[in-house]
């Protein structure tokens, strides 16, 4: 996978932020070479986050994201406002553009502690340059130009240090040992991207290569059979989790078994949590809400896994009249109180920055979280058993 085709959650996310006319997006288009935001004298242009993955050397492939003014004003205002700080649940670095005639306001200072508290690295981009008398800068300051360009290197120098993203994590890849097998069972159904496979599916097959394996990539039509076609006994076998129960009936009790969303929640690091989380479809009674949610947006099919799949098992697995909710892409409630459990996606495609701050606002509010695979796995039995290859957190459940 080229850079270019780093999927969005494996991207160093690097939020601008910064009261209006400060100079946020005329600098994203000086950091970035591209008139990627718009750019006016008149205040509040930027009405909503504009987001551009690219390539940004030195720090590699990334996603730029430009913010509205944290000092807008009125209903409106609220609003963008309230987008932008959403934003800093998802960045892995952040720039605060200053203007330097103007110094720091109450809102960056406000900003500059929001980062603090979130452990997110920042500098602070003391923009206009060009215009000012006192070029005096403090510590995690720099002084830049958006328009004649000083600093913009130096910018990017620095943003390539103060990132702290582990580029070496692997979905499978420190599980399995060189010449091992893996075979991969990935469906095609209607729900399947066309001309195309999913992401952790992609990344699996990446791994096994990478860690000098072999990757066996099939439907679950054809599993049993290619098992007893392979000469040489398969060291894993992964599967998507919606044929959980059909895989493990088929693979031999020998062979190590888990799912793609199991191996994504490991990755993601959140998958001692959705374990725990996933004894609470037990204790669900009627009434109770549970709460769906995908970190993707895409159209939903008549056998949509989120919206008909697990609504099903759960109704089957309970016996018990629930309520559901879901949400999808960016969407996700602040306030969860109301719900008595939260099955996640895998969240293949949100940062890990992302997906720790919806499981962290579903333990802060004493609410059980846990993931599609792993919430299957659990209804079908085998969740034992798909943990089999990771001892540590198979043993949570003794």
């Amino acid at each position: 996978m080229g850079l270019n085709e780093t999927p969005s959650g494996n991207r160093i996310h690097i939020g601008f932020f910064g009261r209006r006319n400060a100079g946020k997006s005329s600098l994203v288009n000086a950091v970035t070479g591209q008139a990627l935001s718009l750019v006016s004298d008149v205040k509040g242009t930027t009405t909503d986050p504009v987001r551009k993955a690219m390539e940004l050397l030195p720090l590699g492939p990334v996603v730029i994201v430009d913010t509205p003014g944290i000092d807008d004003e009125g209903e409106l205002g609220d609003m963008r406002v309230r987008r932008a700080r959403q934003t800093l649940n998802k960045i892995d670095a952040a720039v605060l553009v200053v203007d330097i005639n103007e110094g720091l306001k109450a809102e960056d200072k406000e900003l500059i502690k929001a980062f603090e508290v979130r452990n997110i690295p920042y500098i602070v981009a003391k923009n206009k340059a060009d215009q000012a008398d006192d070029a005096s800068v403090g510590e995690k300051e720099l002084l830049v130009s958006a328009k004649t360009g000083e600093g913009v290197n130096e910018l990017k120098e620095t943003l390539a240090r103060i990132v702290k993203f582990d580029d070496n994590k692997k979905l499978l890849g420190d599980l399995i040992s060189a010449e091992d097998i893996v075979v991969l069972i990935t469906p095609i159904d209607s729900a399947a991207p066309k001309g195309r496979m999913i992401l952790p599916q992609q990344q699996a097959i990446r791994d096994a290569l990478d860690a000098g394996a072999g990757a066996v990539v099939v439907r679950e039509t054809e599993f049993r059979s290619t098992l007893a076609a392979l000469s040489k006994k398969p060291s894993l076998v992964v599967t998507d989790s919606q044929v959980f129960a059909l895989a493990s009936r088929e693979t031999p009790a020998d062979i190590p078994l888990t799912s793609f969303s199991i191996l994504m929640a490991r990755y993601k690091g959140f998958l001692e949590t959705a374990v725990r989380g996933a004894a609470a479809i037990d204790k669900l009674k009627d009434g109770d809400t549970v709460l769906i949610s995908e970190g993707c947006s895409h159209h939903r099919q008549c056998d949509d896994i989120g919206t008909v799949k697990l609504p099903r098992w759960l109704r089957e697995h309970t016996g018990k009249e629930l309520r559901l909710d879901f949400t999808s892409g960016t969407e996700f409630p602040e306030e969860l109180g109301s719900f008595a459990l939260i099955i996640h996606c895998g969240g293949c495609m949100l940062t890990e920055r992302e997906m720790l701050y919806r499981m962290g606002c579903a333990l802060e509010q004493g609410i059980p979280f846990t993931n599609y695979g792993i919430a299957i796995a659990h209804m079908h039995g085998v969740l034992k058993r798909s943990l089999s290859i990771l001892p540590e957190i198979q043993a949570i459940l003794k």
